[in-house]
């Protein structure tokens, strides 16, 4: 209980003898062992964490389109095979040491894209980024000049909110090709390269299913690098070759210019046109996947604008489909959680 300070008292206190030791004692200690502060030990203070490079991460959503197979055999890839590819494009797109995807090109750089299985559907349900459909329970006649409205028929989510990729085995006489990606909408030099993504069709990539991820496949396509150089298309990238000639390019002033496919594995005499070594390790080009390993910073810089500026490509950044959904108290119970 606070009380009124008494003079009297403390004078009392003060000058009797028998306190007075008492008294100075107490100030030796304060003196000694109080902490003002002029004497406090100064706080270590830690500097502020600065904000790093930007990564940009985008969810993905694997649609494997089989035919009835077990999974894990056939066009039915396991699911240990689907999670190896998307390791591979974050090896790539990363560019992680120690890697196949790891370059030291004066030219390279870490992308900084990082792909994500989504961790919930459209309609808000958990999931695990993986689609499966058996093709064979479904009449749906092919047209290859629409090969991803044909493919969307069987699975398609909003590809505002997610990359679609869909394994499969291509029909008809587009067997031979490894993959195919629809590009961005954009005001980059060279966009009529690109198969249109346009609003009303679908967009995504896809990939043959013999060339998703490692496989022990007898090809020079069997590394997984065949969903690198598609999705580079998917972001806005051309091959090195451009439109084909000398004086139509990529519009990256940082890959050697060539006039036609770049394929194999370089011998280490081939020259682009300006003379300089042709970039054999670039993603953009047709080279065997065991020798491709760069995006080039002016590729990067050019992804990194679609992704910031593209419909259907900017949106993904912040996709409800990056983050698992919140289960509630009624569905906590329905689970017997």
């Amino acid at each position: 209980m606070k009380t009124k300070f008494n003079m009297a008292a403390y004078r009392f206190r003060l000058f009797n003898p028998a306190r007075r030791k008492q008294y100075w004692l107490v100030l030796l200690f304060v003196f000694l062992f109080a902490c003002g502060k002029e004497s406090a030990v100064a706080p270590i203070i830690e500097p502020a964490p600065q904000p790093g490079p930007k990564i940009y991460r985008i969810p993905v959503v694997v649609h494997v389109i089989h035919f009835g197979e077990p999974l894990g055999a056939g066009h039915n890839l396991s699911k240990e095979r689907i999670a190896g590819q998307i390791k591979l494009l974050n090896d790539d797109y990363r560019r992680r040491e120690g890697t196949r995807g790891f370059n030291n090109h004066p030219d390279g750089g870490d992308a900084r894209i990082e792909f994500v299985f989504a961790q919930s559907a459209p309609n808000g349900a958990a999931t695990d980024g993986i689609v499966r459909v058996n093709a064979k329970a479904i009449n749906n006649p092919v047209e290859e000049n629409r090969l991803f409205d044909y493919f969307a028929y069987y699975s398609y989510w909003d590809p505002e909110r997610y990359l679609n990729i869909w394994t499969m085995p291509l029909p008809g006489a587009t067997d031979v090709v490894l993959g195919m990606a629809t590009g961005p909408e954009t005001d980059l030099p060279g966009a009529g390269l690109f198969i249109p993504g346009e609003p009303f069709q679908a967009e995504g990539v896809l990939i043959n299913s013999e060339h998703f991820g490692e496989s022990d496949l007898h090809s020079e396509h069997n590394l997984g690098r065949t969903l690198t150089h598609e999705v580079g298309h998917y972001l806005g990238l051309l091959h090195t070759w451009g439109g084909g000639d000398c004086n139509s390019n990529d519009f990256c002033d940082d890959t050697p210019p060539v006039s036609k496919p770049v394929m194999g594995c370089s011998s280490g005499t081939e020259l682009a046109c300006d003379g300089q070594p042709v970039m054999f390790e670039n993603y953009m080009n047709y080279t065997f996947d065991r020798c491709m390993n760069a995006f080039t910073n002016d590729q990067i810089g050019r992804m990194h604008y679609v992704l910031e500026n593209s419909p259907r490509r900017t949106s993904l950044l912040d996709s409800p489909g990056l983050e698992r959904p919140l289960v509630t108290a009624s569905q906590r119970s329905g689970l017997g959680l």
